[in-house]
């Protein structure tokens, strides 16, 4: 990269490297006044006694989220009323997630984090796509005993969310994987210990969120993450290109490189100046314009280098290669794999995300007796058990499938993903989890044959909880006008996205909605559609890229059975 891409400083907005510390709006001023890790002793001591009731507004909106608390969606609130105050939408239950650096767990973590679910969140649980965990149906007074035996087994649930680095992502078969660059264990446990708990980094402009990982494959999703350490070979040495500036929502953003080539022993060091570069330089005048992808964009990559090599470093990176994707394996690590070792990872595809403590406990059992206990999360809300001896292999997929946890699901059943939706969400508008758990049933029901791994994400608002923007088909949550039904749950529809060699942002449908009643229907549609029409092209994507701004929106109308209305 040239060194003299260097951009114009921006204007204040509220950076405390030019010497404003003034709250610039509510959460800044929440918590200037009072640090939100402290909170801990606050639910431990008092709130977890004398129960919902005595939560502080304060604490309740923003200081909760830093030990991963999130006031639920009330089960009343139609979407409709999305938009409403966060008083007037919350239940006086918690969701609860759960931090797996890495995605990595023991049977003995799972079985506490299934504990959890079965004694405290009525057997409900979610596996997300940033290889965490989390619960529902908390309650406040439960909070305790559930960090005491989450601590008991090495789990926190310590700035899971909240403006401080969320849990860092990692390839689920790290140490396991022949064609891996290096093995990035080690180097996301001593990162993840410089950033968890620590102070320094509990009061970022906004969430910060890290990708580690060497696998050939990329699968822990360098593109859309705030920095990503990504594994490449250099003049004989494995160790790491840099990304910054990643990331969804509503203004997506690919990362971009910084240039640099760093060994493997010095990314704590790099992580560390980067993650304070963003804390220092970082806009805190607007939530929406604070996450690290707006300031890349106005700096440039160049520009940010030579902030992170000069102010925090204190020396110059040496210049590297880019690390080139290949995308030829399962990126989702569903189905049975050869370890490096000899042994086998299977992979199993829970429902769309949605797992019951019940049946993390089953996972916990099965991987002790077929393997070596070790159990990995996924990017893809896949579950992996690892280290499986061969004649082992059979015996643990029978297993897990008598738990309707499926090593070799139908194609829509492993490739359909969704996010928490309305169910629980207080920004949702439409409800997911049950959605695509019809949906991928429904298509399995009327394209049997079908073998292509099309990626349905199905997400409940322009948030991007699961990454409907680079998804095959991204569905995204609205308010949609219906013949039928009036003013509803519905989808707008996204096309052609992808990550690694390929990657683009998906396109939006121009003038599509689809009731939420209609989705099986009009995905079908879709899909024979294309198989109709996509000739010599290689995929789905493939076929939707080829096509411009009218034949997309030909192709993407929905069938005349369907009666689609305007977005509200």
């Amino acid at each position: 990269m040239s060194r003299t891409d260097v951009r114009p400083t921006p204007r204040p907005q509220g950076q405390w490297a030019v010497g404003d510390r003034t709250p610039l709006n509510g959460p800044e001023r929440l918590k200037a006044e009072r640090a939100p890790l402290e909170v801990r002793e606050r639910i431990e001591s008092v709130h977890a006694y004398e129960g919902f009731d005595s939560l502080p507004a304060e604490d309740l909106k923003e200081r909760l989220k830093w030990w991963g608390l999130y006031t639920q969606r009330r089960q009343d609130a139609p979407a409709t009323e999305t938009g409403s105050s966060a008083e007037q939408l919350m239940d006086r239950y918690f969701m609860l997630r759960i931090r797996t650096d890495g995605g990595q767990l023991t049977a003995a973590q799972l079985r506490a984090i299934a504990w959890a679910s079965q004694a405290c969140g009525r057997d409900v649980a979610d596996v997300t796509d940033r290889q965490n965990i989390q619960l529902h149906w908390v309650r406040i007074e439960d909070v305790p005993e559930i960090w005491r035996r989450l601590e008991a087994v090495g789990l926190t649930t310590g700035m899971a969310c909240g403006d401080v680095p969320r849990g860092f992502l990692g390839c689920p078969v790290a140490g396991r994987d022949a064609d891996e660059v290096l093995d990035a264990t080690e180097v996301i446990t001593a990162t993840a210990a410089r950033a968890v708990g620590n102070p320094a980094y509990a009061n970022l402009p906004r969430k910060f969120k890290t990708s580690i990982a060497a696998c050939a494959q990329q699968c822990a999703q360098p593109e859309i993450n705030d920095v990503a350490f990504v594994g490449v070979r250099h003049e004989g040495q494995a160790g790491f290109d840099v990304l910054v500036g990643g990331g969804l929502g509503t203004a997506p953003h690919f990362a971009q490189r910084l240039g640099v080539f760093v060994a493997p022993q010095r990314v704590p060091d790099v992580w560390e100046a980067i993650v304070s570069a963003f804390r220092d330089h970082g806009y805190r005048r607007s939530r929406k314009h604070a996450r690290l992808k707006f300031l890349i964009a106005d700096l440039g990559a160049a520009a940010f280098r030579e902030i992170v090599e000069r102010e925090y470093l204190g020396e110059r990176l040496p210049d590297g290669p880019p690390a080139t994707p290949s995308h030829h394996g399962q990126v989702d690590h569903v189905g049975v794999f050869a370890q490096a070792d000899g042994r086998y990872s299977v992979g199993v595809a829970p429902r769309a995300g949605r797992i019951a403590g019940s049946q993390l406990r089953a996972v916990a059992d099965l991987a002790e007796a077929h393997g070596s206990g070790q159990v990995a999360l996924t990017t893809q809300q896949k579950l992996v058990v690892l280290d499986v001896e061969p004649g082992r292999v059979e015996g643990l997929v029978g297993a897990l499938g008598d738990h309707d946890l499926r090593a070799r699901p139908h194609p829509f059943r492993r490739t359909t993903m969704a996010c928490t939706g309305i169910e629980f969400c207080k920004l949702a508008l439409a409800e997911t989890k049950g959605a695509a758990d019809v949906l991928y049933r429904q298509l399995e029901q009327r394209l049997p044959d079908w073998d292509e791994g099309v990626r349905i994400n199905v997400n409940g608002c322009p948030n991007s909880c699961a990454r409907f923007q680079v998804a095959d088909i991204g569905f995204m949550g609205a308010l949609v006008e219906t013949e039928r039904e009036g003013r509803g749950e519905g989808f707008l529809v996204h096309l052609g996205g992808g990550l690694g060699e390929q990657r683009a942002f998906a396109r939006k449908a121009r003038g599509v909605r689809v009731p939420a009643g209609d989705l099986t229907d009009y995905t079908e549609a879709l899909l024979r559609r294309y198989v109709e029409r996509r000739g010599g092209h290689t995929s789905f994507s493939d076929y939707v890229r080829s096509l411009d701004t009218d034949e997309l929106a030909e192709f993407a109308a929905p069938p005349v059975c369907i009666a689609a209305g305007s977005a509200a």
